[in-house]
């Protein structure tokens, strides 16, 4: 029997020995992966490995760009990922299909609870669809733009417009009645 050593907040066995790896192929998308992963920590470096290989990274900064134990946690406690396998305390080849498939949700922008109704419950051949056509359609990640110093007013119009302008812009009331009188002629005449 291997060592014994708290890795988390389960008892789980270390093996000394490298684990095997084992080449995973569904679609033209290629899992390189160990057969188990003896902690959360060794499952979440092996998944942003993964991702960073791919190019899959959180859109617009809606989750840390790498997944730690305590991501990992939550996400057990949301459903997105089921608990170590039993009798083992290991995780395998469905944690790694379950938290590759979250990352590439998240690289698309999708929030928590959309990928919560897209993979919870969903069989490994599911997982490694869904993980080939994100594969496939993905596209680049859009970022936020860096915090300026710019202020925006908004000045209300006729009906459901606004006119917006920046750094302390204002129309004045001339100009402002003058657009609500172009709105006002529009409203009429589309009738």
């Amino acid at each position: 029997m291997p060592p014994k050593n708290l890795i988390d907040s389960d008892t789980v066995y270390w093996q000394i020995a490298p684990m095997p790896r084992s080449t995973t192929s569904h679609s033209g998308l290629k899992l390189s992966l160990q057969s188990s992963f003896a902690s959360l920590h060794d499952l979440a470096e092996a998944v942003n490995e993964w991702c960073s290989e791919k190019g899959f990274v959180p859109a617009s900064g809606q989750a840390a760009e790498n997944l730690s134990q305590r991501s990992l946690r939550y996400y057990r406690t949301l459903g997105l990922l089921d608990g170590p396998l039993k009798g083992e305390g290991t995780y395998g080849e469905r944690h790694f299909l379950q938290l590759a498939a979250l990352r590439a949700l998240q690289s698309r922008g999708m929030p928590l609870r959309r990928i919560q109704e897209l993979i919870y419950g969903r069989d490994d051949a599911n997982l490694r669809e869904l993980l080939t056509r994100a594969k496939s359609e993905q596209q680049p990640v859009a970022t936020m733009p860096p915090f300026s110093a710019e202020t925006w007013n908004v000045t209300p119009l006729e009906g459901s417009f606004a006119l917006i302008g920046r750094d302390g812009a204002r129309p004045t009331a001339a100009q402002v009645n003058a657009i609500n009188r172009i709105l006002q002629k529009q409203k009429v005449t589309s009738r």
